[in-house]
């Protein structure tokens, strides 16, 4: 068991210990007839070479004053990440590469997953999902309550717990208690330890998909969702789940700490196309204001500076120790094909490579 845990963890360290998987959405019935009138498809794969199943293509026809232009009068932009899924994969085939990942936290490490890109892009389907097609989280959720049962085998005994909250407006929520007490606020604090706790947060420990599941709609039920003119079921704040893993094994003394963030970010608009007014203009400026502070963070720790701005909002600040050193990390780049999302697609495009580029340093597992 130990020699699995060293092996595992030495694969994940040189595949980079912040990777970043992209994600194509299908084409809706509306933008395959408009994508049909198009020369060349928006989004093209690399077919050929080492980049099969990493590299994409931009195809951008709107750009007029782009110096990559061709003479075609479009612009071309190559990206290649450590994977780039095509329209037709399946829940299934994407969780089968985060799945070691995922493992990670049963073996007391410090993990977190989360989908990024613009409005209308899949994320919610990729992290969520649907009963008949479940995303990331309950398939992470299924995979964590099958190796702890097989686990029992060598001594392992387990104590998980998860919390679900959602950062609207720059302010925590708790999506699975009650309303907060007259004049208090949720706080989060991280000890030396490592460990992160949020006042007033509902934690609830599970022993089955089942109790997942009704959790987890739970929150969904209550999570803000507002109709936008990017998309009629925009989520208009960023989701986090939380899982805590606690393990000991008598037989060996050891005790692991473990944590599972799996975070579906709200999408990422602009002002003049989603039009947006009253409670959905201070919505959209208070994403676009989180999701410029991530940047921020990412293009810190790449540049090593001294001080990471993660104050600098609610989101980098909850999400601290999964995204500095001693962790591990994967962001989701979901995007849409079509050439009436191409601008906000390349600007998705783009954050993600420099995220792809970010090193945070070799991850500390937590054991005692």
């Amino acid at each position: 068991e130990m020699l699995r845990r060293k092996l595992h963890n030495q694969i994940l360290e040189l595949k980079g210990n912040i990777r970043v998987f992209c994600r194509t959405r299908p084409l809706s019935e509306e933008e395959t007839n408009l994508e049909g009138c198009q020369n060349v498809p928006t989004i093209s794969y690399t077919s050929k070479g080492e980049k099969i199943g990493k590299g994409l293509q931009l195809h951008l026809t709107t750009n007029k004053q782009s110096k990559k232009r061709s003479s075609n009068g479009e612009s071309h932009y190559n990206f290649d990440f450590d994977r780039a899924f095509q329209e037709k994969a399946s829940q299934e085939e994407i969780f089968e590469e985060i799945s070691q990942l995922v493992q990670s936290a049963l073996d007391g490490y410090k993990v977190c997953i989360f989908a990024y890109g613009q409005t209308g892009s899949g994320k919610t389907h990729t992290m969520i999902g649907n009963p008949s097609c479940p995303g990331m989280i309950p398939r992470s959720l299924e995979q964590i309550f099958t190796s702890a049962e097989k686990m029992k085998d060598q001594g392992w005994k387990y104590s998980i717990s998860v919390s679900m909250l959602e950062i609207y407006n720059e302010e925590y929520k708790d999506l699975l208690g009650k309303k907060l007490p007259a004049g208090k606020q949720h706080t989060v604090k991280h000890d030396q330890q490592g460990k992160t706790s949020v006042s007033y947060m509902t934690d609830v420990k599970v022993t089955s998909m089942e109790k997942v599941n009704t959790l987890l709609n739970k929150a969904m039920s209550v999570r803000s969702v507002a109709a936008t003119q990017c998309n009629e079921h925009s989520s208009r704040s960023h989701f986090v789940f939380r899982l805590n893993i606690e393990g000991s094994n008598d037989t060996l003394g050891q005790t692991v700490n473990g944590v599972l963030n799996l975070v579906d970010l709200a999408g990422s608009e602009r002002l003049s196309k989603s039009q947006a007014t009253g409670d959905r203009l201070k919505e959209t400026q208070n994403i676009n204001k989180s999701l410029s502070a991530l940047g921020d963070v990412i293009l810190s720790i790449n540049n090593g500076d001294s001080h990471i701005p993660y104050r600098n909002s609610k989101l980098t600040w909850l999400l601290q120790p999964c995204l500095g050193n001693q962790s591990k990390a994967l962001m989701f780049v979901n995007i849409a094909p079509s050439q009436e999302a191409a601008q906000e697609t390349l600007c998705s495009l783009r954050f993600a490579s420099k995220v792809n580029a970010c090193e945070i340093g070799t991850a500390k597992r937590y054991v005692s």
